[in-house]
């Protein structure tokens, strides 16, 4: 899992030593980089995970094992992972869709994961990093999308 924050911060400086080094410039870099591995590509991950190890995932969750729902999520992760990568060809309100759209799928499980951990579920997908990730990443997302349209020329 923290793989995915690597590889990002390791493309968002390549991104930014590649020309001049504007604010507006690194926020795009820092913004483009969250969306092509933390969205796209750690989204495609997810999808695989769910998707084909199925009964992995729902267990290191604390789901029952071979819910079709799984199957939805693993989807729902694809068409992110899509969109995250198509974010490296469109830009502008293409990046704004992309982002409100994971936002609120992000935070939508970040509400559930905690009322099944109030239901007694302390499994480590549940609770642990990825709770986290379902409430860090849609904050810092929204904030460098508000922090790159103002400093926008």
């Amino acid at each position: 899992m923290y793989i995915w924050p690597i590889l990002t911060l390791i493309l968002a400086l390549i991104l930014i030593y590649r020309k001049p080094r504007t604010k507006n410039y690194i926020i795009e870099s820092l913004l483009l980089a969250l969306l092509m591995v933390m969205v796209g590509l750690s989204s495609i991950w997810a999808f695989m995970g769910h998707a084909f190890m199925g009964g992995r995932i729902a267990a290191y969750i604390g789901w029952p094992v071979g819910s079709p729902f799984q199957l939805e999520v693993a989807v729902a992760n694809l068409s992110y992972g899509i969109l995250g990568l198509l974010c490296l060809k469109f830009r502008d309100d293409f990046w704004t869709a992309t982002i409100v759209g994971f936002s609120v799928f992000y935070l939508g499980a970040a509400y559930i994961h905690i009322q099944d951990m109030f239901r007694g579920n302390y499994a480590p997908g549940n609770v642990g990093a990825p709770l986290y990730f379902d409430i860090i990443l849609p904050i810092l997302l929204l904030g460098l999308l508000a922090a790159y349209k103002l400093t926008k020329k």
